[in-house]
């Protein structure tokens, strides 16, 4: 029997990378986001292009609305018996989306991006993992946090990396509350990848260059990278038993 591997954020970037290479290795991938358009899109390439792959089921929706999360989870309910993997790759620094006056009206526009990048990038994962906590496999099951270097060293805005920041004692949480179980929880946080939605084409090459120098190799990470970061992750989780949040790098 394939694991079952859900996938928020699965369309692009990080969580493309994680659900095609779980789909490479065997497993049947769920993948979430909003753009069911571009969600149908990704399932379709992956499932194509890999011999032998369990079809890729994209389901979509708002992670930061409970009803729609609620129908999500019965969705996944409908489909499969037990999650053996839930990876959240969703969110992001709404601000570099947001046109440049979006949020310039004052204490509301704070209020605003603050609100936004909290839905965004924490509501997203505490939503969907509550959901599905009950249906999570006992032992085995594993939760996995995609955080970011900005959770430590600040992301020039406060929001996004306080955002992040919010997923490391919730990771906590979560791994103490389903340790029981047998369920691991775990949480990293990667710097600069290359390649994905985040920054688009809105960095200059002097900051894509100071954020590369940051690096211990001298270069951007990729979404490759960080699918078998949490490959790895899963797979240490397994031979150590449940632990607690271990922030990355």
């Amino acid at each position: 029997m394939r694991d079952v591997i859900v996938v928020s954020g699965g369309a692009t970037g990080i969580g493309r990378a994680a659900a095609e290479h779980f789909c490479r290795n065997g497993a049947q991938v769920v993948i979430i986001g909003r753009r069911a358009d571009r969600l149908a899109a990704t399932a379709d390439d992956i499932s194509r292009r890999i011999d032998g792959a369990a079809p890729v089921v994209p389901i979509s929706g708002d992670l930061a609305a409970a009803d729609q999360v609620r129908d999500i989870c019965a969705e996944i309910g409908r489909r499969f018996s037990e999650v053996d993997v839930l990876v959240h790759a969703a969110g992001g620094n709404v601000v570099l989306h947001a046109p440049e006056d979006a949020y310039a009206d004052g204490l509301d526009g704070v209020a605003r991006r603050w609100t936004d990048n909290f839905r965004s990038n924490v509501l997203t994962a505490v939503l969907l993992t509550e959901g599905l906590s009950d249906r999570l496999r006992s032992p085995g099951g594993r939760v996995i946090f995609v955080s970011s270097i900005a959770a430590h060293r600040g992301s020039g805005n406060g929001c996004y990396g306080a955002a992040k920041a919010a997923l490391h004692p919730y990771c906590y949480d979560v791994a103490a509350a389903l340790g029981r179980r047998g369920i691991t929880a775990n949480v990293f946080a990667p710097g600069y990848i290359a390649d994905t939605e985040f920054f688009a084409d809105r960095l200059s090459t002097e900051r894509r260059s100071a954020l590369i120098a940051q690096t211990m190799n001298g270069r951007a990470g990729t979404p490759t990278d960080i699918a078998a970061t949490t490959a790895n992750r899963i797979r240490l989780a397994f031979l150590i038993g449940s632990t607690p949040a271990a922030p990355g790098a």
